[in-house]
C-alpha cells in the first residue's frame, strides 16, 4: 500500500468518525470537537493532494484554513459557554427556541 493512499485513507477515517460523532452524541461541546476533528481530515487530505501535485497553493490554502478553524473556535467556545451559562445544559435539543 502506497504512504499516499495509506493518507487518504487515514483522512476519510477521521471524517468519517467526526461525522458519526457528530450524528451520534447530543453534547455541545463533544460535537464541536468532533466537527473540528472532521476539519482535521480535510486537511491532511489536501496536504497530501497538495504533495501529490506539487502545488504552493495547496500549502497557502492549508495554512488559511487553520487560521480560520482556529478564529471559529475562538469565537464558538464563548458562545457555547454562554448559552451553557443561559440554559443551564450542553443539549441541543434545548436551544430549538433559538431558530431564527
Amino acid at each position: 500500500m502506497d504512504d499516499t493512499t495509506l493518507l487518504l485513507a487515514l483522512s476519510g477515517l477521521l471524517f468519517v468518525l467526526g461525522l458519526v460523532g457528530v450524528i451520534v452524541r447530543r453534547n455541545l461541546l463533544v460535537m464541536l470537537m468532533f466537527l473540528e476533528l472532521m476539519l482535521n481530515g480535510v486537511i491532511l487530505s489536501l496536504v497530501v493532494f497538495t504533495q501529490l501535485l506539487g502545488a504552493e497553493a495547496g500549502a497557502v490554502l492549508v495554512f488559511l484554513v487553520f487560521v480560520v478553524a482556529a478564529a471559529e473556535i475562538a469565537i464558538a467556545v464563548p458562545i457555547l459557554l454562554l448559552l451553557v451559562r443561559t440554559g443551564h445544559t450542553l443539549d441541543p435539543g434545548a436551544y430549538a427556541g433559538l431558530k431564527g
